[in-house]
């Protein structure tokens, strides 16, 4: 197992899981637009759909507890006199809906009380828009609400232009100004800034109440659609485009220094379709949908990288996908996100990214808090220059079945990578007991600091011993190996000289000091010094000295018998070579020379 090493993470094993054609919602008139948009949006109460309607531009608009197949005949949001292009949910109100069209125009719709796609055998009514925005000159292909700011809306549109809207005041107070047309925007997490992508291949960071970029670099070098998100409260920018190759391609930013992608780019794969980009930010995890095939799949982003987690996969391509906000999820089920796919153009099936745990009680570690329905302020304090993060909801509060309760908001200012904590350190504390792990080697001073030796138990009874008590520690240290001679050639050694070896093979090398020798010697010192005697701490100080003392006694006659045999070793070794030389033409003297090497391999072994 050397040299591998399994990431720590909550989220390793996320699965996604389909759902059957008859919890799906079926009977649909997807709109076949090629207008590059999502297609669908969701909340945790509706799903809005691009439909495929004569006579003028409609979207329907879907409860999200009535599954199955729909009426033939069911109410659609009509008013726009061409092709309906892309809608978006209002984050603080969720029956509150804005549209963007083919004609221009940008609309404002507020879904009726009690609404439902049922009807009693009558036609049912249309319904119509609340408020009607204009000012763009071309098709306006997108829509987007300000995440932090309530009635805060921004479109793009085929004139070049990204307008922001005062939806209460009815008007655009602001425009930013392109070369080109504009392929996707994003707001950060406080709603102070936008990121756009153009078709000119530019990536563009605007401080919108500037009305000019912040930043302007080049994008995917591709010639096809590129998509951008930013990523919550981490300060940073996902985007994914295509190569000059027209390989998929995921970039990572950091708007600060946006010279080129962290990394440079990351290369997905060659399919043809566009790469939809979704970044949940409870889980940190970045979610990747593939135009016009079935897969999603997801990454966690750590230490600036895009950690690659595991892909759901399916037969069924999708053409829009969409994310429902986390309060509208299944908490008792673990599920993490729950997201909203097109399929065939004919109905959408909810796809569920869930954890797999077996628990009876809410698991906060998964589940932070989250964005709720209040906005951080109000569209005339934004347009004033008021930055604020909305404040966020304890999921806990939902999982109980109780109103959302309001907590602190944990947001804290954005920081360099470097300074940034490793998730990775945060976890690895959790699984890793705190006792000595045994298959890996800390090196010599944890290792004595974990083995309770003599001297670190007598520190914890004084303090002002503490010099004596590491000099003896480091003594002991010196001659904590000494040599441990084999019992073959401790027999032959006596066989030979006819002096009997000393007794020091019966000595342990102490790892953790335990001798044994003599019975007067042979108590451990462990024993002696965890039990305090009747003296109190200064008693306890004196015994596990005298243990000390006893130890070193012991291992100073170790090393002077061991000088004994060495000095042995080498008179006999003398000896054999005086009598080797006198009668070399002996034919023993080959058997003597035999034995010498012996002795000197042995003498050797001695020294060490």
């Amino acid at each position: 197992m050397a040299g591998r090493f399994v990431r720590a993470s909550k989220y390793r094993h996320v699965f996604g899981k389909g759902t059957k054609k008859e919890q799906c919602y079926d009977n649909l008139r997807i709109s076949k637009n090629a207008w590059d948009t999502n297609l669908i949006k969701a909340n945790p109460e509706y799903i809005s759909v691009n439909w495929e309607a004569s006579g003028g531009g409609a979207f329907a608009v879907i409860p999200v507890n009535e599954v199955g197949r729909a009426p033939e005949l069911m109410p659609l949001f009509r008013g726009h006199t061409a092709a309906v292009l892309d809608t978006d949910w209002s984050p603080f109100n969720d029956h509150l809906i804005s549209s963007a069209s083919d004609d221009g125009k940008v609309f404002i719709w507020q879904v009726p009380e009690n609404f439902t796609l049922q009807s009693d055998g009558e036609e049912p009514a249309d319904v119509s828009p609340v408020a009607r925005l204009s000012g763009h000159m071309r098709k306006v292909g997108h829509v987007l609400f300000n995440p932090a700011a309530e009635n805060v809306l921004a479109s793009s549109s085929g004139d070049y232009t990204v307008k922001l809207w005062d939806v209460e005041a009815g008007q655009a107070k602001l425009t930013l100004k392109h070369n080109d047309i504009v392929q996707s925007l994003s707001w950060s997490a406080d709603g102070s800034q936008l990121v756009t992508t153009c078709r000119d291949k530019k990536l563009r960071v605007w401080d919108v109440r500037q009305e000019k970029p912040a930043v302007e670099v080049a994008g995917h070098p591709g010639a096809k659609n590129s998509r951008a998100v930013w990523m919550g409260e981490t300060d940073r920018i996902a985007t994914t485009g295509f190569s000059r190759m027209s390989d998929r391609q995921l970039g990572l930013w950091d708007p600060r220094n946006p010279a080129e992608p962290i990394g440079g780019f990351q290369i997905l794969d060659s399919i043809s379709g566009v790469c939809m980009p979704f970044w949940d930010d409870g889980t940190q995890c970045l979610y990747l949908a593939g135009k016009g095939d079935g897969n999603i799949r997801y990454y966690e982003y750590e230490n600036d990288k895009f950690e690659y987690l595991s892909e759901y996969t399916s037969p069924n391509p999708q053409r829009g996908v969409a994310f429902m906000p986390k309060r509208g999820i299944n908490l008792h089920e673990n599920e993490v996100l729950r997201c909203f796919k097109t399929v065939n153009d004919s109905f959408i099936e909810p796809v569920s990214f869930i954890v797999p745990r077996r628990a009876e009680m809410f698991q906060s570690d998964i589940f932070p808090p989250t964005s709720g329905s209040k906005p951080g302020v109000t569209a005339e304090e934004w347009f004033g220059g008021k930055t604020a993060l909305p404040p966020k909801i304890s999921l806990e509060s939902l999982y109980n079945g109780e109103a959302p309760k309001e907590v602190a908001s944990d947001y804290k200012p954005p920081q360099p990578a470097a300074a940034q904590p490793s998730p990775i350190k945060a976890e690895a504390p959790k699984p890793a007991p705190e006792p000595t792990p045994a298959p890996v080697s800390r090196g010599p001073p944890p290792q004595l600091k974990d083995n309770a030796s003599l001297s670190s138990q007598a520190d914890k009874f004084a303090e002002k011993d503490g010099e004596s008590d590491k000099e003896s520690e480091s003594s002991f240290e010196e001659v904590s190996k000494p040599v441990q001679r084999p019992s073959v050639t401790a027999a032959k050694q006596e066989e030979k000289t006819g002096v009997r070896e000393p007794e020091q093979q019966k000595f342990t090398p102490p790892a953790q000091p335990k001798p044994v020798t003599s019975p007067a010697e042979s108590t451990p010192a462990p024993a002696a010094s965890s039990t305090p005697s009747a003296g109190g701490p200064a008693g306890a100080l004196r015994d596990a000295l005298g243990d000390i003392k006893s130890q070193l006694e012991y291992q100073n006659r170790v090393m002077a018998d061991q000088s004994d045999q060495i000095a042995l070793l080498m008179k006999e070794v003398l000896q054999l070579k005086i009598t080797a030389g006198s009668q070399s033409q002996d034919p023993s003297s080959r058997e003597k020379d035999e034995r010498i090497r012996e002795l000197e391999l042995e003498l050797e072994e001695a020294r060490s």
